[in-house]
């Protein structure tokens, strides 16, 4: 069984083509510039990366494609479409409606376009990515795996907000968190590591790349995690500010003359380490730069992971305790001085860096604290495309 995993943003396509039964990914690649001027990167495992310029005015142009990539018969992996047995989706925002997985249908649609609200940027062209599959592949099943649902565990106490509590009842106002596919692929091979039952551990996933989140899992179920209402909230990440005083907006307003969609702007794309260090973004970049001596890279890292480490510190207390925690993602399996920064802050909890293994340590499974720390801590790739595609299968088996 061949499942082809789908990830659409606004103007960009990622897509996996994975065997189901040996969990072997056969292709890759990604679509960008959909809408603009269009360009494909495609590789076949084992094969050269290919690159070539598509015009891609719509998803849909984008999906057949891909599709052809797939089926090319010199570099393709399938000979018809006959042999992509469902289509697994990226979806971002399902309220409080979808709490797991879901087969797609008409309903399942206006269910997730009902989220629109509060996935203005993802949720559409989410959506038209599965359009444009319907329409190429008529008949082949398509399931939809939301980033919200895995945190549709939290308690109550953890997801309302400190605001007046109609809005909540009117508008859905509250902590939804996302990376949930990460988070969960990552916990529950935390416990086969550990070689404890996943309804007995306790978790703590730190999902690090631009986009970042930390997630407290406990017995398996996800009870706190730190973005909220969007991905806004939380650490402060590649180029968004998370966490700051809400009453900076209104400053800002006033200081700068700035409107909320300005101030957004600024919050979503100007913020975070891309911010502080004044334009850089990539972990790499600004490890060059704090190495130099540069001021505000060495502030900008340091935030980035006291923020870190501080959510860990309040998910310990969240659990009462803690047996394991994972880092992962872009940074998280990287970058060696991300990690040790963040694990300076752990002493309390009896952990100690090994620095022979961390150091150069790039997206290996390992465990980078000591043997005789009482938390284990471990890097542990995460799979997104692979965490999708078992999803589909489990609902169409």
């Amino acid at each position: 069984m061949n499942v082809l995993v789908i990830n659409c943003g606004s103007s960009s396509l990622k897509f996996q083509l994975i065997n189901a039964e040996t969990e072997a990914t056969l292709a890759k690649g990604i679509c960008e510039r959909i809408g603009i001027d269009g360009a494909l990167t495609y590789k076949k495992t084992g094969g050269e990366k290919e690159q070539s310029k598509k015009d891609m005015p719509t998803h849909k142009e984008a999906i057949a494609f891909v599709l052809e990539a797939l089926m090319n018969e010199a570099t393709g992996v399938v000979k018809s479409l006959d042999e992509i047995s469902a289509v697994g989706h990226r979806l971002v925002h399902g309220g409080e409606e979808f709490s797991s997985s879901v087969v797609i249908n008409e309903e399942v649609i206006k269910g997730v376009e009902a989220c629109n609200d509060l996935a203005p940027l993802h949720n559409p062209a989410n959506l038209t990515g599965v359009r444009a599959c319907q329409e190429a592949m008529p008949g082949t099943p398509m399931v939809g795996v939301f980033d919200t649902a895995f945190h549709q565990t939290m308690p109550e106490h953890a997801y309302i907000y400190g605001l007046p509590f109609e809005y909540y009842e009117k508008y859905k106002v509250r902590r939804y968190g996302f990376h949930g596919t990460s988070h969960s692929f990552v916990s529950k091979r935390a416990a086969e590591i550990a070689g404890k039952p996943y309804e007995q551990m306790k978790t703590i996933v730190c999902h690090l790349g631009n986009g970042a989140s930390v997630c407290a899992v406990l017995n398996g179920k996800s009870v706190d995690t730190s973005m909220g209402l969007t991905p806004l909230e939380g650490l402060a990440m590649g180029t968004r500010s998370g966490d700051v005083d809400p009453a900076i907006l209104e400053f800002l307003n006033k200081k700068e003359g700035l409107d909320i969609a300005q101030i957004m702007n600024v919050l979503n794309k100007k913020s975070g380490v891309y911010g502080i260090s004044g334009g850089l973004s990539d972990f790499r970049d600004l490890t060059e730069k704090r190495l130099a001596g540069d001021h505000q890279a060495t502030i900008a890292m340091e935030v980035f992971a006291y923020r870190v480490a501080k959510y860990i510190g309040s998910y310990v207390a969240a659990m009462n305790g803690v047996d394991f925690i994972a880092f992962t993602a872009g940074i998280g399996e990287n970058d060696d001085l991300v990690r040790s920064d963040v694990m300076e802050y752990l002493g309390y909890l009896g952990v100690e860096l090994d620095k022979e293994v961390n150091t150069g340590l790039r997206g290996e499974e390992k465990r980078i604290s000591t043997e005789d720390s009482k938390v284990e801590v471990w890097v542990v790739p995460t799979d997104e495309e692979l965490a999708i595609c078992r999803e589909t299968v489990s609902l169409l088996q």
